[in-house]
């Protein structure tokens, strides 16, 4: 079977983009590399490591120096055309040769701390997940022989402040970055280690007891949460546009109540059985309203202006002025219906309410009244 080409992109709506590679590809480059320098006593400046996905990558090696039993190495990270907050940082390793033949991996400056449970990791330690932890490890290990022992130090200077732009402080990761990766290659669009960071909160929601959750869309739900139903934000957690993944997520983690509160330019997909909400996937908004806008009893001419409507926000306007405020307690009904059917294979499903609000943070309608969501909620 031939290797995995990493040069080959990845087509995505017509477009060839480049893939890239992890926090945790730079960790392994940097550690082994400085491991080698250590072991012939000059400087390196190109690496080859093999990926967890089997993908072979040569990476160039930037600040080498070597002293004695120790040396520093560092590999700029390249999310290829998938952009995120580590893109283009130093990823660095510093290698210090032992007596023994133990490898011991810490985090330094700029690696983020774990101070929660839920994401696999002991409380205290450095936040550099399981597999890159392997691969680092056995990316020595292979420099330096079996009779050998290292101390390997990853950091990053620019960590703390990078880390600011990630999930990692909702996840309770503080003072840094990760080191991350399963496959060790990033792949342009890839939505799965974006879900992945999300289910991971869920992960921890549940680790700490919590057995209710809220989902909101973005920040402007925890907002709403906390502004006008008086609720802590704990319980919060973003779905962003995959709804029915962290509904799934959050029934596989053992949740028995499940909130979704969002503004209906989101949440009014779900009522037509939506589960992923981006509008490449699919937009029937207007089409929702005015069904049951419709099934209300609506006049023609409200339909037909609600239906030309670019924006929710603006048929929002459309149906107050018209009068028809029952429309969002019937859809959060549906919502709930939507959910109830989507998991009626599920032994034991959760509760599911919903709750939609207006842009200016008002209440537009819910399942049943709100003052007993948040009540339940406060249990």
């Amino acid at each position: 079977m031939s290797e995995p080409a990493f040069d080959a992109p990845v087509w995505h709506n017509g477009k060839a983009l480049r893939k890239g590679y992890t926090t945790g590809s730079c960790a392994t480059a940097a550690a082994k590399v400085a491991a080698l320098m250590v072991l012939r006593q000059h400087l390196i400046h190109q690496v080859s490591i093999v990926t967890p996905s089997g993908v072979t990558l040569n990476l160039g090696v930037e600040s080498p120096h070597v002293e004695g039993q120790l040396a520093v190495a560092a590999i700029r990270k390249d999310g290829g055309d998938d952009v995120d907050a580590t893109h283009g940082m130093l990823i660095f390793a510093r290698v210090t040769l032992t007596d023994d033949n133990a490898i011991v991996i810490s985090g330094g400056e700029g690696i983020g701390t774990v101070t929660r449970k839920g994401i696999g990791l002991p409380i205290g330690s450095a936040a550099i997940n399981r597999t890159p932890q392997q691969t680092i490890e056995a990316a020595v290990r292979e420099a330096i022989g079996p009779s050998r022992g290292a101390r390997v130090e990853i950091f990053a200077p620019e960590g703390e402040v990078r880390a600011q732009k990630t999930y990692n402080g909702r996840l309770g990761i503080v003072g840094g970055i990760s080191i991350i990766g399963t496959t060790g290659i990033v792949t342009p669009m890839s939505e799965e280690s974006w879900k992945r960071s999300l289910a991971l909160e869920l992960e921890m929601k549940r680790a700490a007891g919590l057995e209710r959750v809220i989902l909101v869309p973005g920040n402007h739900g925890e907002r709403f949460v906390r502004e006008q139903l008086d609720l802590s934000t704990e319980a919060v957690v973003t779905m962003s546009n995959f709804v029915g993944y962290m509904i799934e997520e959050a029934v596989r983690l053992g949740f028995r109540h499940i909130v979704l509160i969002g503004h209906p330019g989101k949440l009014v997909k779900i009522a037509a059985g939506i589960f992923h909400t981006h509008s490449h996937i699919a937009d029937a908004r207007m089409e929702t309203l005015v069904a049951h806008l419709a099934l209300l009893g609506a006049p023609h001419d409200l339909l037909l202006i609600v239906s030309e409507c670019d924006t929710t926000e603006a048929a929002l306007e459309y149906i107050d002025a018209a009068g028809y405020h029952l429309l969002f307690d019937r859809l959060a009904q549906r919502i709930c219906q939507r959910v109830d059917r989507m998991l009626r294979f599920t032994t034991s499903p959760p509760r599911c309410d919903a709750i939609m609000f207006s842009f200016d943070n008002q209440v537009l309608g819910s399942n049943r009244p709100i003052a007993e969501i948040a009540g339940d909620l406060r249990c």
